[in-house]
C-alpha cells in the first residue's frame, strides 16, 4: 500500500503533477476535435512533458541521491547553491564582511579606480576594541603631504642596471590566467603611471609588450619562455628575452602564497598555439610547472643561478620570490649568500593569504607563512647577516589599500605588490570563478566572447587611477605620522589590540635582531635553533 501511495508523497508529488498534467494536455489535444486546440495546449504540453522526462531521468540516474528521492524539486537546491555566492554578496554581506576581500575594500578600489568620492560618512564601522584591531600613530607635528610618486632603487653592488621602482606595483599574474585584454590594460596602466608589471611565471606575452610598460619577468620552475624542449633551463633564450629594455628586473619564483610547494598542469587541450609559442611548450602535450626547480637543488646552487640570471640579463636586478615555509631553509639561503658572496638584489615575500587563481583547499588555507610574519622574518634574517642594506624586500599578499602598504613597510618591506587590488581596478567583482574560465568581467578568462567585455582604453585609466589614488592616500598617511617618505615607517608607528585592555606596538609584536646577530650567535628563540639547523650546501636541516 505504501508503495502505491509513493507518487502522492511530498517527495514525488511534483513529478506526479507534471506527469498527470502532461497526460491531460495530450488527451485534450488528441480527443478534442477543435483544430485550433493544439495552438493552446502545445507549449504547456512541451513544458510539462519536458519536466516529466527530467523527473524520470532523476529517478534513474545514480550520481545524486537527492535527485532520486526528490525528482525535479531537488533541482531547486542546485539552483540556490549556484546563486548562493551572489545572494550572499549582494544581499547579506555587511560592509566589513566578505572574503577574501570585504565589500568596503572592494568598493574603495572601485571608487579610486573611477576617481569618484572615496570618503566615508559618520565614523568608522570597525570595532576598535576587538582583538586584533590595528592602527597607525599620527603626529602632533604632521608634515606637508609629499607630491612625489614614491620610488626606491633596486639593485645591489653587483647590479649594473639598477631599477627605480614605484613602491606599489602589479603582482605576478600570468597571461593564461588573465585574459589578453586584462594584460594589455594592466601594462598600459603601468606605463602611464610609471610602475612595474610582474608577468607571472607564464612568460612574456605579446600583450605584455604591446604598450611598453615596465616589466618584471618572473621565471618559475617550468622556465616558460626560456626552456629547452625537455623542460630544462635555456640560458641563451633567457639572455635573448631578458635583454629587452622593457624588462627591468628578473625574478626567480621559488614558491607562491596560494599553493607553496605545489606544481601545476595546464592540460594539453588548453595549450593553444599562442600559449605554445609564448611558453615554449609543445602543442598536444600537458604544460607542466613542476613543484621544484631542476636548475639547482642546493642553496649554493640557487645563489649561483641567481647570479647567472643577473649576468645573462646584462646586469639587471635579479632576485627571487617565495612564501616562507621551513625557517631553516631560508636561513640556509642566507648562509649560502655569505659563503658564495652572491647576493640577490631583491626578495619578494608572498604570504599564504595571497593568490589569484585556483589551489587545493588545504594548501590555500593551511600551508605557508602569512605575509606579515614572512616579511618580518626575512627582514630580520637579512639584518642578522648584515646584508639588509643591499637587498630590497617586496611584500605580496592581500594588499589593496595605503594602510595595507604602510603596515607591511612597518615590519620590513621596501615596496608592495598587489594582484587582486589591480584586478578590482579592472572590474573584477570577486565572483570566485577565476578557475572556471567563466569570469563575468573578462579578467580571468581565455574565452574571447567574455574577454571582449573588458574594454582596454577604459580600464587603462582605472588601473592608473587606482595606483595614483592609493599612493596619494599613502602620502597623506605618512604625512599625518610626521614622516616624509615610506622608507621612514617603522614598527613603532603601529599598534595592535590583543585584548580589550591590552595594546602592543608592532615593535613588541615583531622584535628586531641587531645587525650581524645571526653571525655572532643569537639567543632569539625565533632564529636560534633554525640557524643551527641551516646549511649552505643543502635545504635539508642539520641532523
Amino acid at each position: 500500500m505504501e508503495t502505491l501511495l509513493l507518487p502522492f508523497s511530498p517527495r514525488f508529488i511534483v513529478l506526479t503533477i507534471c506527469a498527470v498534467v502532461t497526460a491531460l494536455l495530450l488527451g485534450i489535444g488528441v480527443f478534442d476535435h477543435n483544430p485550433k486546440i493544439w495552438e493552446v495546449v502545445l507549449i504547456p504540453t512541451v513544458i510539462f512533458g519536458a519536466l516529466t522526462l527530467l523527473g524520470l531521468r532523476d529517478l534513474t540516474q545514480k550520481s545524486h541521491a537527492v535527485l532520486r528521492n526528490y525528482p525535479i524539486s531537488a533541482h531547486i537546491r542546485f539552483l540556490l547553491e549556484e546563486i548562493r555566492p551572489e545572494m550572499r554578496q549582494y544581499f547579506f554581506e555587511s560592509e566589513k564582511d566578505g572574503m577574501p576581500f570585504s565589500r568596503d575594500t572592494r568598493a574603495l578600489v572601485y571608487q579610486r579606480a573611477k576617481m569618484v568620492l572615496d570618503k566615508r560618512p559618520f565614523g568608522t564601522q570597525e570595532d576598535v576594541y576587538r582583538d586584533g584591531y590595528e592602527w597607525m600613530h599620527h603626529s602632533v607635528a604632521p608634515k606637508a603631504r609629499a607630491e612625489e610618486q614614491f620610488r626606491i632603487t633596486i639593485g645591489g653592488p653587483d647590479c649594473t642596471k639598477p631599477y627605480s621602482a614605484s613602491v606599489f606595483n602589479i603582482s605576478a599574474m600570468s597571461f593564461g590566467a588573465l585574459s589578453p585584454n586584462a594584460v594589455r590594460a594592466l601594462n598600459a596602466g603601468a606605463k602611464k603611471g610609471g610602475f612595474a608589471h610582474d608577468t607571472g611565471e607564464g612568460g612574456v606575452s605579446p600583450y605584455h609588450r604591446e604598450n611598453g610598460g615596465d616589466i618584471i619577468w618572473e621565471v618559475g620552475s617550468g622556465y616558460f619562455g626560456c626552456r629547452n624542449r625537455d623542460g630544462t633551463f635555456n640560458p641563451d633564450e633567457f639572455a635573448r628575452v631578458a635583454s629587452d629594455d622593457q624588462i627591468k628586473m628578473v625574478e626567480l619564483k621559488i614558491s607562491q602564497g596560494a599553493k607553496p610547494g605545489h606544481g601545476g598542469v595546464l592540460p594539453a587541450a588548453k595549450v593553444s598555439a599562442e600559449i605554445s609559442k609564448i611558453r615554449g611548450v609543445a602543442m598536444g602535450e600537458d604544460c607542466i610547472s613542476p613543484a621544484f626547480h631542476r636548475a639547482f637543488s642546493t642553496p649554493l646552487q640557487m645563489m649561483a643561478f641567481i647570479g647567472e640570471m643577473r649576468r645573462l640579463s646584462g646586469g639587471k636586478p635579479a632576485g627571487f620570490k617565495m612564501c616562507i615555509g621551513h625557517p631553516w631553509e631560508f636561513l640556509a639561503i642566507c648562509k649560502a649568500m655569505l659563503e658564495s658572496g652572491i647576493y640577490p638584489d631583491f626578495i619578494v615575500v608572498d604570504g599564504n593569504e595571497g593568490g589569484t587563481g585556483a589551489a587545493p583547499l588545504e594548501f590555500m588555507d593551511h600551508l605557508g607563512m602569512p605575509m606579515r610574519e614572512g616579511v618580518n622574518f626575512v627582514h630580520n634574517a637579512l639584518v642578522g647577516i648584515n646584508v639588509r642594506d643591499r637587498i630590497k624586500i617586496g611584500a605580496a599578499g592581500k594588499i589593496a589599500t595605503a594602510f595595507d602598504m604602510a603596515r607591511a613597510m612597518a615590519i620590513g618591506a621596501d615596496w608592495c605588490n598587489s594582484a587582486r587590488g589591480f584586478m578590482f581596478s579592472l572590474g573584477c567583482i570577486q565572483s570566485l570563478s577565476c578557475h572556471t574560465d567563466r569570469c563575468p568581467t573578462g579578467v580571468t578568462t581565455q574565452d574571447p566572447s567574455r574577454a571582449r567585455a573588458l574594454v582596454v582604453p577604459h580600464k587603462v585609466e582605472r588601473v592608473y587611477n587606482y595606483h595614483h589614488a592609493t599612493l596619494h592616500a599613502l602620502s597623506e598617511l605618512i604625512a599625518a605620522a610626521g614622516l616624509e617618505h615610506p622608507r621612514e615607517i617603522r614598527s613603532i608607528h603601529f599598534s595592535q589590540r590583543s585584548s580589550t585592555t591590552v595594546v602592543q606596538s608592532f615593535a613588541q609584536l615583531y622584535p628586531s635582531l641587531r645587525p650581524g646577530e645571526l653571525i655572532d650567535g643569537t639567543e632569539d628563540p625565533r632564529f636560534r635553533e633554525a640557524w643551527a639547523m641551516a646549511r649552505a650546501d643543502s635545504f635539508q636541516p642539520v641532523a
